[in-house]
């Protein structure tokens, strides 16, 4: 009896009895591929009566010494990577067309073969001289970094083989090309084959792999997202081409902390670190005017200052316009809600705009009274103190709730010059180093106390 075909979605892992060009489950479109056993030979048909090689077992007590790691001699990206390039990692690297991840990856390249590295920078999108005149404009001819232009996946691993490096990196994953899948390159089975293919070898030579990849419109990494699984590292670089700054934030990392970030900036020499983001992101601010709000935010495990701009007008239009650069849209609708219900406060007829300075995006549910604070002070036209701080989470019954890591979120804006900072009552804060601390209850208190209005 024929065995019936089944097919699962390489996006979500939705299983379906026969093809569809869209997945229920999750919408994607082409995501849904056959599966293939693992093996059609003889025997196959019963696993249980085929006697494999016994596993080693160990218990949960057992010493392991951690994984020797390698500095690239950029601070910014050892910090993202957890301490260091591991030997045997496998890291995916994702972002916008143009924003700099090449000449990031040529920069940490160059620095990992002056260390003594050996290292290979693969091409499938460049040709050798196009990438040696990105070096020539780095500064960066002298550093022993071998070049290579191929998409042949087959031709790539066996130069791998023979060369032995430390580290490989392939520019980029979706230019890449098997010839044991019958597809173009870029698709589905191609992408997920080559990541195979080169995570394998990477965990079987010792050699680190940094793979490119490409992004969606919807600023996911294109391709199946079962690539994101395979990898140790998950890299996203951001930023807006309106800014000189890029933050390189990792969204998964098997030998580090999740959410960490690193911060750059774009110049005509390349990219150049920057070892205080909050000094960086707050140089342009001046005189306080209505709107600006200080943010003290903690991206992965660095406390992080930024400013909060809001503009509140009368709209000439009959739907109010909500328009955020750098948060979530939702959560401000949400916010202004809780303001319109537990504080009387309406912005029924005004539209509202909200930035976050500097091209940074922001996650946290810290951010909401901060962005509250801006909403009000655009509102009332009046401005906090210059040298004030805020952070703190509103739920819908408009009550402060406290947050993580208070005490590094006032250090960092102690060392930035900032002498007062309003934050939820109930928090940890420890010693606050001559900070004033004004504390507040509810949403209601805030209002009232701060800008003495509701």
């Amino acid at each position: 009896m024929a065995k019936t075909p089944s097919f699962s979605c390489t996006a979500c892992g939705a299983t379906h009895n026969k093809w569809s060009g869209r997945c229920e489950a999750c919408g994607e479109w082409n995501s849904i591929i056959e599966d293939v056993g693992l093996s059609t030979g003889a025997g196959s048909a019963s696993l249980g009566k085929l006697r494999g090689a016994s596993v080693p077992l160990s218990d949960l007590s057992t010493k392991e010494a951690p994984p020797p790691r390698t500095k690239s001699g950029i601070a910014e990206l050892d910090r993202v990577l957890g301490g260091g390039l591991v030997a045997a990692s496998a890291i995916l690297v994702g972002g916008d067309p143009g924003i700099g991840k090449s000449t990031l990856l040529l920069q940490a390249a160059a620095q990992f073969a002056r260390s003594g590295v050996k290292t290979i920078y693969v091409s499938g999108e460049e040709a050798p001289a196009q990438v040696r005149m990105r070096a020539d404009r780095l500064g960066l001819s002298d550093a022993p970094v071998r070049l290579a232009a191929e998409t042949n996946l087959r031709n790539i691993l066996t130069t791998m083989e023979a060369e032995k490096p430390g580290l490989v990196i392939i520019d980029s994953i979706q230019t890449m090309w098997s010839d044991t899948v019958s597809s173009a390159p870029g698709s589905v089975s191609q992408v997920r084959a080559a990541a195979h293919e080169l995570t394998s070898f990477a965990k079987r030579r010792g050699v680190s792999v940094i793979l490119v990849g490409h992004v969606t419109k919807d600023g996911q990494i294109a391709g199946p997202r079962v690539v994101e699984h395979m990898v140790d590292t998950v890299l996203y670089f951001e930023g807006e081409r309106g800014h000189q700054f890029r933050i390189l934030r990792a969204v998964k990392n098997r030998f580090g902390p999740a959410d960490e970030i690193g911060v750059f900036e774009m110049t005509g020499r390349g990219l150049d670190q920057v070892l205080n983001p909050s000094a960086l992101f707050l140089s342009e601010r001046g005189t306080p005017s209505p709107g600006s709000v200080v943010f003290s935010g903690i991206e992965g495990t660095r406390p992080v200052l930024v400013e909060l701009q809001a503009l509140v007008a009368p709209t000439p239009h009959s739907q109010p316009r909500r328009a955020v650069v750098g948060w979530d849209g939702s959560r401000l609708a949400m916010i202004l809600a809780v303001l319109e219900a537990r504080c009387g406060i309406p912005f029924a007829g005004l539209d509202v705009y909200l930035n976050v300075a500097g091209g940074m995006k922001i996650s946290e549910p810290a951010a909401d009274l901060a962005v509250a604070a801006a909403l009000l002070s655009a509102r009332e036209d009046a401005a906090l103190p210059a040298d004030t701080v805020v952070f703190g989470e509103i739920s819908l019954s408009g009550a402060l709730r406290p947050v993580g890591q208070t005490e590094n979120r006032l250090k960092e804006a102690r060392k930035l010059g900032f002498t007062a900072a309003i934050v939820p009552q109930g928090g940890k804060s420890g010693g606050t180093g001559g900070l004033t601390l004004t504390r507040v209850a509810d949403l209601t208190g805030f209002v009232g106390d701060i800008f003495g209005a509701g």
